[in-house]
């Protein structure tokens, strides 16, 4: 019976390849010598197993990464549809692209969520993950980049970097990714080649080495210029509905426009120089064997350098084209199998530990009706098989993978293994979330973590396997929040079943009960990701809910040192509890977004507590920065200092941590508190005749300008403006400029509000104003 589906997805590869092949060879009759054609699949596929598992060497884990519309899913379309996945070109204004599949994202023309798409490109297998743009969905990007190889960003040529794309670009960073740089809509009136490389340079702080020249500019952008190979790819568009497949390669020659062979020529000579001086061995070659001639340097030793410094991440290829008008995407799949890592040139050092046993990370949850939870997995190392238990390290237990599938979006292919390297679906986790390492056994995990202590591996106080737990998801502090509530109380419990699902799924999404009025508070990510999930709930699980007012999520801080000590004593039944807690708290320099609470034991006190005390105390502590002084709201930018802690014999740990909570808040008010907003960073793109009135309406937030530059025709106002200011930026944008103006917002810090505001807020929340 576990064969049958794996027949039935050997019948459909081969019935699919078969089609291929008989339409690539009526192409190919019917066109001449200097056209190709790609198609799905290699000429020398051998068996079906190089199909469902190819060789480590020939898989390409890749995002595509931009700004909110820089054409992310037009590109995606575009690779599938030349790859020979899909049959037609999907288009993101008509709501049928494949990888943006939910109905908020046909609707609203933007991608929410990532989504997972597996295809083949000649001889080479890509897992394709197509992330969001808008900042709300940052997460989706974040732990998309964790587990993918290499990524490809997008740029609009006509804006070159703009505010989410450095976002985007410092979470590759973290993440040590290679990247593919792609100009898209080269087709543009004011796209711009040596504007948009000198904001890659600039503001991204890379090192772009131009691969490619667009021939013409605007509509009469019609090709490209290889300059590792010195040859032109045109497409000569007959109709509105051509559709890109087939173009012409041919060499340069000296009947082409002079202009573009000088062009080229000097743009090919500085590669030569710039790869030169990024890669030793290619500099190397370059003295010994083509001193007089850097132009004679084989185009196969050129690539083989570009590789080797994209690998380094000394560099970062940079390709062009228009995705909307079918160009240049072919290229672009070439430089992702030629200069992107494959799983096994990417070092991760658990792997080497586990040897040939299972080795997964949990990236992603979706909820299904019929299959119930879905998790994505990125397979490191060892063999994933259906049908067989699996032990989650970080739960500290054991579940049965009922069923192992290939994303392909939002439909799924059953096969009944996986190898290292790839991407996996599995059905049957119900316990397992984003972030927790998924191993064959416990014993596997024992024994990983024995050669890890050999090999001489950092070991860790709290036991053996928590050495060996892949590196989760870092979830950003959600910014808004708001009370949510069902229609009726016999929906409740309906809700909280939805919301426990949505969590799971997102784990930016935050849900609490407000401890005094028992409401649901629903907190995220901004203005858009709480109207997608209220969307969500309602179409998916059917719960009309409504939402309170919308709220800014402020911090709280301390302003200055402050030494207490407080005694609890209680009696429970026959027992007596009595704690002494002494502790010291101090506030930090830095309280930017990056920064956090901390505490730390006396040496001579720590050395005294058991282990159950000490988590205890933590417990305390912890808890305690949840709530700050003043509002209630979240404690950032705060140090303590447990200077002792005394008990009675007999005392329980839940009452030291009730003594730590309780003097930790009462240092905190004596310490005297002071609110933090997050101050947002803004960037709007305006022409200079409504200008002056975005600056009026920016100064009544309290904003403060940073920069004004000039983009073609436009301004591109730069700004950091307090997040509570811009409660319906949209609209009030859209009427100033008539809706001739564009803008991204990005958490910037946050920082103490002054306080007159802060008096304000103090009354508002406690209904006085």
């Amino acid at each position: 019976m576990r064969l049958k589906p794996f027949r039935t997805f050997s019948k459909m590869i081969w019935g699919r390849y078969l089609l291929t092949t008989g339409i690539q060879f009526c192409r190919w009759r019917a066109s001449c010598h200097v056209k190709r054609h790609y198609s799905f699949l290699p000429d020398d596929v051998k068996s079906l197993r190089t199909v469902v598992n190819p060789d480590i060497s020939k898989i390409r884990n890749i995002g595509i990464m931009a700004h909110i519309d820089a054409g992310k899913t037009t590109t995606t379309e575009r690779m599938l549809y030349y790859s020979g996945y899909t049959r037609a070109l999907g288009d993101v204004d008509d709501g049928d692209t494949v990888t943006d599949f939910m109905a908020q994202e046909r609707e609203r023309g933007i991608t929410i969520q990532s989504a997972a798409v597996t295809f083949d490109w000649k001889s080479h297998r890509i897992n394709l993950i197509d992330t969001p743009g808008h900042v709300d969905f940052t997460l989706e990007v974040e732990r998309a980049l964790r587990v993918l190889d290499g990524a490809v960003a997008v740029f609009d040529a006509s804006a070159g970097v703009e505010a989410q794309t450095l976002t985007v670009w410092r979470q590759a960073d973290k993440h040590h990714v290679p990247c593919v740089c792609f100009l898209n809509k080269m087709d543009k009136p004011a796209a711009n080649l040596d504007f948009s490389i000198e904001s890659i340079r600039k503001k991204l702080k890379a090192n772009p080495v131009l691969l490619q020249i667009p021939i013409g500019s605007g509509k009469n952008f019609t090709g490209l210029v290889d300059l590792l190979t010195n040859q032109k790819m045109i497409w000569r568009m007959k109709s509105t509905g051509d559709d890109g497949r087939v173009f012409e390669t041919k060499p340069l020659g000296q009947s082409d426009n002079p202009e573009l062979l000088q062009e080229a020529k000097q743009a090919r000579a500085a590669l030569i120089e710039q790869v030169a001086d990024l890669d030793d061995e290619f500099a190397e070659l370059l003295l010994t064997d083509f001193g007089d001639n850097f132009d004679a340097v084989p185009s196969i030793k050129l690539q083989e350098a570009v590789r080797r410094v994209t690998l380094a991440r000394k560099g970062v290829p940079v390709l062009c084209g228009s995705s909307l008008r079918n160009k240049g995407v072919q290229p672009l799949l070439d430089a992702i199998t030629a200069y992107l890592p494959a799983p096994s040139e990417r070092h991760h050092d658990l792997v080497r530990w586990y040897k040939d046993d299972l080795c997964a990370l949990a990236f992603k949850v979706l909820h299904d009706k019929q299959r119930g939870p879905l998790v994505f997995l990125r397979i490191y190392s060892g063999t994933m098989k259906s049908q067989t238990a699996v032990h989650n390290i970080n739960r500290n237990n054991t579940e049965r993978m009922s069923r192992l599938l290939v994303p392909f979006a939002d439909q799924y292919v059953e096969i009944p293994s996986l190898t290292a390297g790839n991407i996996a679906l599995t059905v049957g986790l119900k316990q397992t979330v984003t972030g927790d390492t998924i191993v064959s056994s416990k014993a596997s995990a024992e024994a990983a973590a024995r050669r890890a202590q050999n090999e001489g591996g950092k070991e860790k106080k709290r036991g053996e396997q928590a050495s060996l737990v892949l590196s989760g998801v870092e979830v950003p502090e959600p910014v808004f929040f708001c009370s949510i509530e069902p229609p009726t109380l016999a929906k409740q419990a309906d809700l909280e079943k939805a919301l426990n699902c949505l969590q799971r799924e997102d784990p930016s999404l935050k849900v609490t009960v407000d401890p005094d009025s028992g409401q649901t508070i629903l907190c995220g990510m901004g203005e858009l990701h709480i109207d997608i999930i209220h969307d969500r709930i309602r179409r998916e699980y059917g719960i009309e809910t409504h939402l309170g007012p919308l709220q800014v999520a402020y911090r709280e801080t301390i302003l200055q040192h402050v030494s207490t000590t407080d005694t609890l004593d209680r009696t429970v039944g026959e027992r007596r509890h009595v704690v002494t807690v002494d502790l010291a708290i101090s506030p930090v320099a830095d309280i930017s977004t990056g920064s956090s609470c901390d505490f730390s034991f006396k040496e001579e006190v720590e050395g005294q507590l058991s282990p159950e005390v000490k988590e205890a105390v933590e417990n305390g502590v912890q808890s305690s920065y949840l709530q700050g002084p003043l509002l209630g709201y979240p404690v950032q930018g705060v140090s303590t200092l447990i200077q002792n802690v005394g008990m009675e014999p007999g005392t329980s740990p839940a009452m030291v941590s009730a003594c730590v909570s309780r003097c930790m808040l009462k240092a905190m008010r004596q310490a005297g508190g002071q609110v933090l907003e997050p101050v947002m960073s803004l960037e709007v793109t305006v022409g200079e005749e409504h200008l002056s009135s975005v600056l009026g309406d920016l100064a009544q937030r309290r904003g403060a300008v940073r920069d004004i530059q000039s983009r073609h025709d436009n301004k591109v106002l730069i700004a950091i403006v307090p997040l509570a200011e811009m409660m319906g930026y949209s609209t009030i944008l859209r009427t100033l400029t008539s809706g001739n103006a564009t803008f991204s917002l990005e958490l910037d810090t946050y920082e103490a509000m002054n306080p007159q505001d802060q008096s304000t807020l103090l009354k508002r929340v406690a209904g006085l104003v």
